[in-house]
């Protein structure tokens, strides 16, 4: 979506949808002043058991936003992506990385999945990523 689009997060989906009361529930819990984290949403997707997708789709029906991105790609006042370019990249990683992309893009789940087969910090797989050039997409959470 769009800035202009920002608050309309509900017309991502088809008309008529509406939330799960659980999930719902859950979200507006963790609700901050209109904000779920990344990490929170996928904390309720684990909690319900539940894919991450259907927790972002309820964030998105109930018109709150996703803040705090986990790969530091959105969701931080005020610079909005915190995540800058890794100074170099191990081979291994490099190779790793290109093998999961499909036209340049790899997702957030094999970014996350690589971070974790790599044992680090997933902010620095996703530094990796932005220095190999590669766009992160689609999102766990479907922010993007």
């Amino acid at each position: 979506m769009t800035h202009e689009d920002a608050g309309h997060y509900a017309a991502k989906h088809p008309p008529g949808t509406s939330p799960d009361p659980v999930i719902a529930e859950a979200v507006l819990a963790r609700d901050e002043d209109g904000l779920v984290t990344c990490s929170n949403a996928h904390r309720i997707a684990r909690d319900l058991g539940i894919s991450p997708a259907v927790v972002g789709a309820t964030i998105d029906l109930l018109e709150k936003r996703i803040a705090q991105c986990q790969l530091g790609l959105f969701g931080y006042s005020p610079q909005r992506k915190i995540l800058q370019p890794a100074d170099s990249v191990a081979p291994e990683l490099a190779e790793a990385l290109n093998r999961l992309a499909v036209d340049g893009r790899i997702s957030c789940k094999n970014c996350w999945d690589t971070a974790a087969a790599f044992g680090m910090p997933r902010m620095a797989a996703a530094a990796a990523c932005e220095r190999l050039g590669l766009k992160i997409r689609p999102c766990q959470l479907g922010a993007f």
